[in-house]
């Protein structure tokens, strides 16, 4: 019976398989995973480069692309090497704690004499990072910086007073890891002489706790500092460490914008630590030089916008004369600005209606630098080679698709990692000048098992908005498509500042359920309005102060505008969207509750209030100067409008967005006598996922959209 039951298992399996459709089954059974390369580092020799590989990191050759051997041995999720490359720092493996921060276990090993070391004696640390001589490494364990001697292995305290949801040094707290995009906060002078690190007090500011349920009697709770918008921040300040006698010096910044302290950079003088500033108001940043031997402060210059300015996107990047490139958005556009080294500006380098997304690096020999665009239109990205003296540029990539690229240290080779909305990804080597020389891999057998089962390629075309715009839109037409047939519409969008989904790259995310809801018979688009990015900052920015307000606007004209095609059944239309596109479905629900007959949001914002300070009074001021902005552009505001199905979804341990909001939305709902259907997920953060949370997800939301759209 058992024989019987196991061939009856594996032929149904085998018929699945064959089904030729696109199943939840076959997305989560990993049935069409892609493969890719990891861990893609160039040696210093420009020679060689690593690769992390099950067995340990292994040594190719550029110029055979042979293996030579591994480096080191082992199981490895990640490694750094030391300056010299005498050195290399080997995770072994981590424990995540928010979106960058994490808990690592590592080894040094000594590369010279084969030594190994276990730093901080095995126990996990944060953050480590060689100093420029190789010869020490620092890392924060419990909120306080350490380094340690790699000949002796004596282990050095740097600070005492690191407290948790009290006093960080060196380490980012929750919002400044969430929004400026890193989680160290400190650096060696290139000298190894001294550490520059940043100090934050978050003692006054606001706690959030949020209960675990698990499997307890009662719960437990997770507690941490996380200020809203317009409520109390952490005191920033700044302060050199000196090796030599293990004094701390405090670095005066009384007369600069030291509201935030976001970037610590190293310079390419011995002595020299950059830091990036900013007031509460993200309008405007100073560049400031700091001498960690005299601790001066000067100011190289102050960017400013009339807006906001990225601080979680910054480029900075020094020369060997320490000059510099920056990255700017001051004529429109985002482009690379040359400085002297004095911080005086020596000229613009890049420049046109397009944006440079990615600065790879510069080559002194050629005095090219080599960066990543949108030159060939705002849906692809596109390698290039600028000489930084008269401006000549050459395309060394695809002209189509998205594109990337791993560069030798030389900048004699690069690999270059490139899909396309009907192409999975390639790895393939070139020579600096973009010259084919072997296809490292490709994911032919990925796209095979999709073409098999009718994988329908997305099709690009521009939809108009209100303001005249030609918003970037894409569409996924049912198999058999017939242009006399009226199909339902579900939508798809994030929206959110800067943001992009209507690429001309491969999506191994949501695109696959897409397309097997394509295969049952609707059609899905997506659509970037005002206020996503790549297209200049005109088109980003028109959102200051009331974000939410044009981009739903968008959303209701695009959901209008397709909806008049002849292929689309207009009284189908249905839209979907996750974190701050499950905020714009929550709207289109209630503000554009004519057009949208069902949505489904997940994690969603509905209240900018409850949202953390620094993303949120960069685009809206806080709450206490621009309160309207808030107000008029929350979903609770108009819940009273929703007409049609609605499916509410969150986890109840989101760190990020707060279950809060799903709560006080389900309310506001309620006292208006709304019926909705609302999915909470028993401690799952923000991303609801771990063990079969995500297959019941989606098979939640498929029957959803299959029982009401």
């Amino acid at each position: 019976m058992k024989k019987f039951l196991l061939t009856l298992t594996v032929i149904a399996a085998f018929q699945n398989a064959m089904s030729q459709e696109i199943t939840l089954d076959k997305i989560y059974s990993g049935y069409y995973r892609g493969k890719g390369i990891a861990g893609i580092t160039s040696m210093k020799n420009g020679e060689n480069y690593l690769v992390i590989e099950q067995n340990g990191i292994a040594k190719y050759s550029y110029k055979t692309s042979q293996k030579e051997g591994n480096l080191v041995d082992g199981s490895f999720e990640s490694y750094e090497f030391s300056d010299d490359e005498s050195k290399i720092l080997l995770l072994k493996q981590s424990q995540p704690i928010y979106r960058h921060s994490f808990l690592g276990v590592y080894d040094v090993k000594d590369l010279k004499s084969g030594k190994n070391l276990s730093l901080n004696e095995g126990k996990p640390v944060q953050e480590p990072r060689f100093s420029p001589d190789a010869t020490k490494i620092s890392f924060i364990v419990d909120n306080n910086l350490f380094y340690q001697d790699l000949n002796s292995g004596k282990i050095t305290q740097i600070t005492e007073h690191g407290i948790k949801n009290k006093v960080l040094n060196g380490l980012a707290d929750w919002v400044y890891e969430e929004e400026f995009g890193h989680a160290r906060l400190y650096e060696w002078t290139k000298n190894s002489a001294d550490i520059l690190f940043v100090k934050l007090v978050e003692t006054d500011v606001p706690e959030i706790y949020i209960p675990l349920y698990g499997k307890s009697l009662y719960p437990t709770e997770m507690r941490y500092k996380y200020p809203k918008a317009g409520e109390k921040n952490s005191i920033a300040s700044a302060h050199i460490y000196h090796l030599a006698d293990g004094k701390k010096t405090k670095v005066n910044l009384d007369q600069f914008k030291n509201y935030y302290i976001p970037n610590v950079i190293q310079t390419s003088n011995a002595d020299e630590i950059v830091l990036i500033t900013s007031q509460r108001t993200q309008n405007a940043s100073d560049v400031l030089k700091v001498n960690t031997k005299t601790g001066e402060v000067k100011k190289l210059f102050t960017e400013t916008d009339d807006k906001w300015i990225d601080t979680d996107n910054v480029t900075l990047e020094f020369l060997e004369d320490n000059s510099f490139l920056w990255a700017s958005e001051r004529d429109g556009f985002r482009h690379l600005y040359w400085y002297d080294k004095d911080g005086k500006l020596k000229k613009q380098v890049t420049k046109g209606n397009w944006e440079v997304t990615e600065y790879y690096g510069y080559n002194p020999k050629s005095q090219e630098i080599f960066v990543q665009t949108t030159e060939k239109g705002s849906i692809n990205k596109v390698i290039s080679k600028i000489n930084i003296q008269n401006g000549k540029s050459q395309l060394i990539s695809n002209a189509e698709g998205s594109n990337a690229a791993n560069f030798s240290k030389n900048y004699s080779y690069f690999i270059e990692t490139s899909s396309t909305a009907a192409n999975p990804y390639t790895f393939v080597l070139k020579d600096g000048n973009g010259k084919k020389l072997k296809e490292l891999q490709n994911n032919d057998d990925q796209l095979k098992k999709l073409q098999a089962d009718q994988f329908a390629v997305k099709e690009f075309i521009t939809i108009p908005n209100t303001a005249g715009d030609q918003m970037n839109a894409w569409i996924i037409k049912p198999k058999n498509f017939d242009p006399n047939k009226k199909y339902p519409l579900f939508m798809y969008q994030y929206s959110g500042p800067g943001s992009q989904q209507v690429s001309n790259s491969w999506d191994n995310g949501n695109a696959l359920w897409f397309e097997m809801l394509a295969q049952k018979g609707y059609i899905i688009a997506c659509v970037d309005g005002r206020g996503t990015g790549y297209k200049g900052a005109k088109f980003k920015k028109v959102t200051y102060k009331n974000l939410g307000k044009y981009e739903i606007e968008d959303q209701i004209t695009a959901a209008k505008w397709l909806g008049n095609q002849k292929y689309i059944d207009k009284t189908r239309i249905g839209i979907f969207g996750w974190s701050f596109g499950g905020y714009m479905a929550s709207l289109a629900m209630t503000k554009g509750a004519d057009v949208f007959k069902a949505g489904i949001a997940v994690a969603p914002v509905t209240n900018w209030r409850y949202y953390d300070s620094v993303y949120t009074e960069r685009f809206l001021l806080t709450p206490q100067e621009n309160p309207a902005g808030y107000d008029d552009n929350s979903p609770t505001t108009y819940a009273n409008l929703l007409k049609g199905k609605f499916l509410l979804i969150h986890g109840t341990a989101d760190d990020n967005v707060h279950f809060q909001n799903s709560m006080e939305f389900s309310e506001a709902l309620i006292q208006n006598k709304k019926q909705f259907e609302f999915m909470a997920y028993p401690d799952k953060n923000h991303g609801i996922y771990g063990g079969q949370t995500r297959p019941q997800l989606y098979q939640k939301m498929t029957d959803f959209i299959l029982e009401n759209l």
